[in-house]
């Protein structure tokens, strides 16, 4: 891991694994306008990682003291939504254990990049499960009562493969056993 950078509400972190990795077009969740649709990954931290999650904390704070003033009318709402979540509580999948967690969501496509800070243009290079390093702004909201602080996703980088989560084996997997030697016959 790298020291994390902390920018006020801006952190740059990693690497960590992403997880439900829309990146190169919006996701529309269905049954829902396709206007309102997002740019997103789940960034998943080990909980070992003292130091990212001290700083997400940190930038979490200031986006809080932010909105105070900002968003909801000079003083914090009793109930808030906080991003930072404990992939333990996520029953569903393995992957989240002993992880933390944030949606890191954007309106607008992320930047991403290679270690070499190249464009990523090729969409099968970044998927859930890749590692990278990430850039997100955590800032306050409310929307219909509801009040909380969200993960802006600003860019990544990558930083190497790994298996994809989700359990999709590549092309060159799945016919390596296959003999096509005697299928000219045919």
């Amino acid at each position: 891991m790298i020291e994390p950078i902390v920018k006020g509400t801006k952190v740059v972190f990693g690497p960590c694994r992403l997880s439900y990795t829309h990146l190169f077009s919006k996701y529309v969740p269905d049954g829902e306008d396709a206007s309102r649709g997002k740019y997103m990954t789940n960034v998943l931290i080990p909980k070992k990682e003292k130091a990212t999650i001290k700083a997400i904390e940190a930038a979490i704070e200031a986006a809080k003291k932010e909105s105070i003033t900002s968003k909801w009318g000079g003083k914090e709402p009793k109930k808030i939504d906080l991003p930072l979540r404990d992939g333990d509580d996520k029953d569903d999948d393995a992957v989240y254990e002993n992880q933390y967690y944030v949606n890191a969501k954007s309106s607008t496509r992320p930047g991403i990049v290679d270690k070499n800070k190249a464009p990523i243009v090729d969409e099968d290079e970044i998927y859930s499960g890749v590692w990278a390093y990430v850039s997100v702004t955590f800032y306050g909201y409310d929307v219909n009562g509801n009040r909380g602080i969200a993960c802006g996703l600003n860019n990544i980088m990558k930083f190497k493969d790994d298996e994809r989560f989700g359990g999709r084996a590549s092309a060159e997997n799945d016919f390596a056993d296959l003999d096509t030697e005697d299928d000219d016959d045919l």
